[in-house]
């Protein structure tokens, strides 16, 4: 161990320049005054200096190079009062060390100051909307990111199917989604690659939303082409709950989290359990008897000043039926309504159960470590039927994709903050390792969800992603950051095909290197400008690569944007963006093949538009609205149309606390029409929903109720070109088949906090 760590001290005493000679050190700890829990991402601000920086993850700050005199500190975090701290004396070749202890208060949008950080407006954003909108569901939680919207097709079991600039992105193939640092998506998934089911989340515990669009970031490697999602459960308790809901369609749920160690102990240890019990029928004329089991519990201590460790476990379980998606020919002529099914025999069960230990470490002169293990055992069996009698007409083509897994991984980095010609420079240099071990990856023919008829796809998949990346940021100047990057990655692909009389496993290498560079640059203290570039990847499924000897394994995905980011007034901040990005290669799952499909190259350009706004002390504002235009390059015009690519896509709403304990939501989504094959012959219909919720809070109860669908629109939720034929048909047909979407939904919840 001292001789890695001498290695590395090596290395970075190597790269990295040290401060001068004859100067004085400020460093220091920013703390939630109440928790105890370190802030990671709170602005420093040092005067008369005029230097500006941001506690990272162990909540630790510093500045070098300080002539001797006297300084005064200013801290700021959203959601937090700011701290003073004057009189700070720097001595000559000394450091002086400090804590700061900050105390939560409501949000104030004009104390968030623009500065030329690579993160200032994911952090700000996301920080800003967790504060001022619900949090009721994993659905929710992802709806923080600008621009992201969610189809749920499988009676609320399933992932979701996710939209992003322009990409129709399945279930994941195109979005990188972690937890705790974590990975939720699943490589070579029975049902989809990339598949990123959420539900084992807890969204009461959420405390963190980071977002990032575009392969922009060398920390993010697979499925980071369109963006990535990082969610951060709380490392302690505000305070112990329990919560009981209770909605139409036979909706019920119980959620409760408990303080393990209580107030009165020892500040610097953290620990709390927390259990969600879910049960609905949902609106379909088929009873849905969808049931979900979630619980978590977590430890953290401060070993000392400058060491931290954190122990999670996690395990979910969740089943349901499902009435799947309906052919439009159906409900027209009768058969069946809108809420109906023509195979009411879907559905599936699934379960996860992960173990997370971290540890971080500031190990000296501005020099931090931190390092991740991680496993899961997952479980996952799908009952889908898409096209009902086209293949099989005596049986029907009900389709079972199955899979046991176990996830092993390691994530670690070592970053060190120094200066550069006199100017702050942090360089990070981070390995990942994830090994996936899935046994019987399973597509079936099936009756009923009972009987096999037929084993289409069976083998066992071994996929390891070993990634090694190095990031540099620089501020020359105060107003200037450059940020560059660059990510190798390799991969070992393996299968072994249950179905071929010989026993004759394939195994496929390959590898891919991304590099990035990034500029934020404050024009003036209310504008600054940014420009982004990037080369990313998504990886294809296993059984794929095997099958074509390595061909179109790690397709890259090229990405530029810039933009701005403005406060013309104290409270109103804005965000504009110009952005485009290049795939070589898209993915097309075929679900009832089981395979995933190359459909070529493709080319997106967009705009992207943000605004939050604070009317009044009480009352806030928000809207994103982010336009898309994607065309695959290799078809003829007319032909090139990117199926259920979103075009315009609009968030929004108000948000109102008063001090009295009362609040009040009202959230609008808009999704325009879309092409819903090559030729937009057939168009995916958009909609408009409002959704609501009000609620009253006193020190120890919170009652409230939410409402869903607020206008009882009629509108479809997953749309997709299919073909398909039903038991009396004589010939197939292709049409739009959807999944309806919820009507007015009506859910009333009541809290006890101790």
């Amino acid at each position: 161990m001292k001789n890695t760590l001498l290695i590395h001290l090596l290395f970075f005493a190597a790269i990295l320049p040290a401060s001068a000679f004859h100067t004085g050190t400020l460093e220091g700890v920013v703390y939630d005054a109440d928790s105890r829990i370190e802030l990671a991402g709170a602005r420093i601000s040092l005067l008369p200096a005029a230097l500006n920086t941001y506690t990272n993850d162990l909540g630790h700050f510093t500045f070098r190079g300080l002539e001797e005199g006297e300084y005064q500190l200013i801290v700021n975090y959203i959601g937090f009062a700011p701290d003073t701290i004057s009189n700070l004396q720097i001595l000559d070749g000394e450091t002086r060390t400090v804590k700061v202890f900050l105390e939560s208060r409501s949000l104030d949008l004009p104390e968030v100051q623009i500065e030329s950080d690579p993160n200032f407006f994911t952090h700000s954003i996301a920080a800003i909307d967790i504060q001022t909108r619900p949090l009721n569901n994993a659905q929710e939680v992802l709806r923080m990111v600008p621009g992201l919207f969610l189809a749920q097709h499988a009676g609320g079991g399933k992932a979701e199917q996710l939209f992003l600039r322009g990409f129709d992105i399945d279930h994941g193939t195109d979005i990188r989604i972690t937890v705790d640092d974590i990975p939720v998506n699943m490589v070579s998934h029975a049902h989809g690659q990339g598949y990123a089911d959420l539900h084992f989340v807890i969204p009461e515990l959420i405390r963190k939303v980071e977002f990032r669009k575009g392969p922009y970031y060398a920390d993010a490697g697979n499925f980071s082409t369109a963006g990535s999602v990082a969610l951060q459960t709380a490392n302690a308790l505000d305070e112990s709950f329990i919560k009981m809901e209770a909605g139409q369609f036979d909706q019920y749920r119980v959620v409760g989290a408990l303080d393990l160690l209580g107030r009165s102990e020892n500040k610097n240890q953290h620990a709390y359990a927390a259990a969600e019990l879910n049960y609905n029928n949902g609106y379909f004329d088929a009873p849905q008897q969808f049931q979900r089991v979630n619980f978590l519990t977590k430890y953290n201590t401060l070993i000392n000043d400058k060491q931290s460790l954190t122990a999670t476990f996690s395990a979910f379980t969740s089943r349901w039926d499902a009435s799947g998606q309906v052919p439009e020919r159906a409900v027209k002529d009768g058969t069946i309504s809108r809420f109906g099914a023509i195979d009411p025999t879907e559905g599936g069960q699934t379960s996860r159960l992960n173990f997370n230990l971290e540890y971080l470490s500031n190990l000296n002169s501005g020099l931090y470590s931190q390092h991740q293990f991680f496993v899961s055992k997952y479980n996952f069996e799908l009952y889908s039927d898409f096209t009902f009698f086209l293949e099989d007409p005596e049986n029907g083509d009900q389709i079972r994709q199955k899979e046991d897994r176990l996830i092993l991984g390691y994530n670690g980095k070592f970053w060190k903050e120094s200066t550069l010609a006199g100017a702050p420079f942090t360089t990070t240099l981070g390995w990942n390792i994830r090994h996936d071990q899935v046994s019987n990856d399973e597509l079936s023919h099936t009756v009923n969800r009972q009987t096999t008829l037929e084993n289409l796809a069976l083998g066992d998949v071994r996929e390891t992603n070993a990634a090694v990346f190095l990031q540099s940021e620089w501020k020359p100047i105060d107003k200037l950051q450059i940020q560059a990057g660059l990510r190798f990655d390799q991969f070992i692909f393996s299968y072994d095909n249950h179905l071929t009389a010989l026993y004759d496993p394939r195994t496929i290498y390959d590898r891919t290197l991304s590099p990035k560079l990034n500029l934020h640059y404050n024009l003036s203290p209310a504008v600054q400008l940014f420009a982004l570039s990037g080369v990313g990847f998504h990886s294809n499924d296993t059984r794929v690569v095997t099958a074509q000897d390595g061909r179109e394994t790690l397709p890259k995905a090229l990405g530029w944007e810039g933009g701005a980011i403005l406060k013309p007034f104290e409270a109103l901040i804005l965000q504009a963006a110009y952005w485009q990005l290049g795939l070589e290669q898209e993915f097309v799952y075929v679900g009832d093949a089981g395979i995933v499909e190359p459909s070529g190259k493709t080319l997106r350009r967009g705009v992207d538009f943000s605004a939050r706004l604070q009317l009044a002390k009480w009352l806030y504002a928000d809207a994103d609205i982010n336009y898309s235009n994607g065309r695959s390059t290799e078809e003829e015009k007319g032909m090139d149309y990117i199926p259920l690519a979103p075009r315009l896509t609009s968030t929004g709403g108000l948000s109102a606390r008063w001090d009295n304990g009362f609040e009040a939501n009202i959230r609008y989504r808009h999704l325009s029409d879309r092409p819903a094959n090559e030729d937009n012959s057939l168009i995916a219909k958009g909609y408009f929903l409002l959704d609501s919720q009000f609620q009253w809070r006193s020190r120890q109860f919170m009652v409230g109720f939410g409402i869903q669908n607020l206008l009882n629109s009629e509108w479809k939720e997953a749309q997709f070109e299919t073909e398909s034929r039903l038991r009396n048909e004589p010939e197939p047909v292709t049409e739009i088949h959807f999944t309806p979407g919820t009507p007015f939904n009506l859910r009333g919840f009541v809290s006890y906090y101790f």
